[in-house]
């Protein structure tokens, strides 16, 4: 029986520990390409990506944030997403459009992956932002949106049930 939707998304879950192995090259590549095929207000595509295979510039990368980040040390690479805000006013809605088809692509392929967020960030007093523009080099009218790392996956969570869902916040006609 073939997989829905539904059940990729019962699925997915956030890798944070990797084994050390390769991302194959095909399945990068079709998890780039389901960034840039991903929705964008007025077709914008404001997103620029960042690909880095690099160890040095991970473990640089895996301190741009108080927090939530170490696993890049462990990743076999990773993608960071920026948006350029001279395209659209909607380059953060945009971008994490583009990071959810690559966190759901990553996993309907084995890869493991983790979203750690880098818009809104700060450590030791400055942005996660100016950080992983030291670090990349991007220029000013590009900004940081998040960072997806990749890594085949050390841990195999357990799906989501669906009788476990919150269906309380679900609404009907009214709040």
């Amino acid at each position: 029986m073939e997989k829905t939707l539904v059940d990729l998304l019962r699925e997915r879950r956030s890798i944070r520990r990797y084994t050390g192995e390769a991302v194959p090259e095909g399945s990068l590549k079709q998890i780039l390409q389901a960034g840039l095929l991903s929705p964008s207000g007025h077709n914008a595509k404001p997103w620029e990506f960042v690909v880095v295979r690099d160890k040095d510039t991970l473990n640089r990368l895996s301190q741009c944030r108080e927090g939530s980040a170490e696993m890049l040390k462990g990743a076999d690479c990773a993608i960071v997403v920026l948006g350029d805000e001279e395209k659209t006013d909607v380059w953060t809605e945009d971008c994490s459009a583009a990071m959810m088809n690559m966190h759901l692509t990553a996993s309907s392929l084995g890869v493991g992956s983790c979203w750690i967020q880098g818009r809104l960030r700060t450590v030791n007093g400055e942005t996660a932002e100016e950080v992983v523009r030291k670090i990349l080099g991007f220029p000013e009218h590009c900004r940081l949106e998040a960072i997806l790392s990749l890594g085949m996956p050390a841990v195999h969570p357990e799906p989501r049930k669906l009788e476990d869902l919150p269906e309380e916040r679900i609404h009907w006609e009214k709040f």
